[in-house]
């Protein structure tokens, strides 16, 4: 008998995933982040960025967050939402996000060119090293229309 294979972890988007999402219409975005930290950071890819002495996966992320702020403010973003996780109330049983990250973006080029900046892409091995599973859902706002009361008659 083999070893169950190791579930897929989603840390970087696809090049098919990253071209869908430059197609998609350049209004107003909202990235939905769902985040799993590791019980300690993994600066192995990233030595330059490791701290003296161990983190964990959630530490890792916030210097991630301090090092992103800037450069998302910079480019007209702004977070929405940060919050802890917890069970799912509709969902799997056997799944779990720490924390989920609600971020605006103007568009969607402006999202890319946040997230090509070369002073943003040098503290995003924070992310990497925090990280031991994420989703990223791109929404388009959409407005809400309210709901009309039937009228007698």
């Amino acid at each position: 008998m083999t070893p169950a294979a190791a579930e897929p972890r989603y840390l970087e988007p696809t090049l098919a995933a990253g071209r869908a999402f430059a197609a998609r219409p350049a209004r107003g975005v909202v990235m939905l982040n769902l985040l799993r930290f590791r019980p300690m950071a993994d600066y192995a890819d990233v030595p330059l960025l490791a701290p003296d002495v161990p983190i964990t996966g959630a530490q890792a992320y916030e210097r991630y967050i301090a090092h992103t702020l800037p450069y998302l403010h910079a480019s007209g973003g702004e977070v929405l939402f940060r919050g802890a996780g917890d069970t799912f109330l509709i969902g799997p049983d056997t799944e779990r996000w720490d924390e989920a990250l609600l971020v605006r973006q103007a568009s969607s080029e402006a999202f890319l060119a946040f997230a090509q900046d070369a002073a943003y892409l040098a503290g995003l091995g924070h992310r990497r090293a925090a990280l031991e599973d994420s989703r990223l859902l791109p929404l388009l706002e959409q407005p809400i229309s309210p709901v009309r009361a039937a009228r007698g008659g």
